[in-house]
């Protein structure tokens, strides 16, 4: 009994907000004749794709209460307003989505009051009859269960008008791949970039120092073999000195690049080696991740880079002494996860190195979650799509 009045009063308050909604579209109908009228004068464009984008809004607020009241979500498929104001405009006109927006706006401007009239009587009429809701519901009648099926009828109808059609679907789904993946590309061309200028860096500031350093060594020895060759011989040890030291920076910028280690012990090994080395008590679990054929070497450098970045965090920020690394497969996708037991309340912006883990991955089409609240624990769980 106590559901079935809950069932109706929940249908009364979606009946309620529809007709609300249908006294919005009212108004619309004024701000959408404005907007016609301002578009033709050419000087006002501007305004339509900001009448479609609350269109939209008011459209999305719909989809939601349909969604929440069948359980079932409606899904939306529009076409990017971006780009300039030429753009804005000719995209608001050739979406799907605005004119079945429009379709939908019309429509329940009739419906939705409709349903709100006739549903009002309806629980007049039950209490008129019955004079208390319980005795209603006892005597199961069927006034007020009727309550209930005028909001699944506006459900229903809102679904049908809302839905996107397959090729609309398609369309604002193409469009926000590649939206994506422009904004991807960015992305990648920053890290690019970026890596770049850390390799001319370490190469100008260690390597090439060091090498400079080692010529003019050769040379005094040169000047010096026939004078004095007790000095010769000191300076030519200076020299090879200078040339192990010259051949280590660049094996730290080569490891920066493609780590060796990656190559000799595939990439578990090489993320024992990362653990062993971090200062940090680290469990590494493998869940057959080399059980066949290796990833693509691109993507076992960034997993093998992801976990470096989490646990040089983990062993600076997090305050805890232990960690977690957990490499698996789950059909085409490289799965990493990285955790640590510290105080968390990890801030992206603050330096983290989050921000380059993010674009490396995302060069590659992978994702990366974060999730890191005041107290802890921090997991860093990336996946990178590859072909095995």
């Amino acid at each position: 009994m106590k559901e079935t009045l809950r069932r109706v009063g929940a249908a009364m308050a979606q009946l309620v907000r529809g007709a609300g909604l249908a006294l919005v579209s009212y108004l619309f109908l004024a701000l959408i004749l404005f907007t016609a009228f301002v578009t033709v004068l050419v000087v006002g464009a501007a305004v339509l794709p900001e009448t479609v984008q609350l269109l939209r809004r008011t459209a999305g607020f719909k989809r939601r209460l349909v969604g929440g009241w069948t359980g079932r979500p409606v899904p939306e498929a529009y076409l990017p307003l971006t780009g300039d104001v030429r753009a804005r405009v000719r995209t608001a006109l050739t979406d799907p989505g605005t004119w079945r927006d429009l379709r939908w706006l019309a429509v329940h401007f009739v419906y939705g009051l409709v349903l709100l009239y006739v549903a009002l009587p309806l629980v007049v009429l039950g209490l008129l009859v019955d004079g208390v809701w319980c005795g209603l519901v006892g005597r199961r009648a069927v006034l007020l269960p009727l309550v209930v099926r005028l909001a699944d009828l506006d459900a229903h109808w809102s679904r049908l008008l809302l839905l996107p059609s397959p090729e609309a679907q398609r369309s604002a789904d193409l469009a926000e791949r590649v939206e994506e993946l422009t904004v991807t590309r960015a992305g990648a061309v920053a890290a690019h970039g970026a890596e770049l200028r850390r390799i001319e860096r370490d190469l100008h500031d260690g390597t090439q120092a060091r090498l400079v350093s080692l010529s003019m060594r050769v040379g005094l020895a040169r000047r010096a073999y026939d004078k004095d060759p007790e000095a010769a011989k000191k300076l030519l040890a200076d020299a090879q000195d200078q040339a192990e030291e010259a051949l280590t920076e660049l094996r730290h910028v080569v490891r920066g690049i493609h780590p060796p280690i990656l190559t000799d012990r595939g990439l578990v090994g090489a993320v024992r080696a990362l653990a062993a080395g971090s200062g940090l008590d680290v469990a590494v679990h493998d869940d057959g991740v080399e059980a066949g054929t290796r990833a693509p070497a691109a993507v076992e450098a960034a997993a093998y880079f992801v976990v470096a970045e989490a646990l040089t965090n983990a062993a600076k920020h997090s305050g805890s002494e232990r960690a977690s690394v957990e490499l698996s497969r789950r059909g085409a996708v490289l799965r990493v996860v990285v955790r640590d037991e510290g105080r968390g309340g990890v801030d992206e912006s603050g330096g983290s190195g989050l921000l380059g883990m993010r674009r490396r991955v995302a060069a590659l089409d992978g994702t990366v979650e974060v999730s890191s609240p005041v107290g802890g624990p921090t997991v860093i769980e990336v996946e990178l799509p590859c072909a095995w």
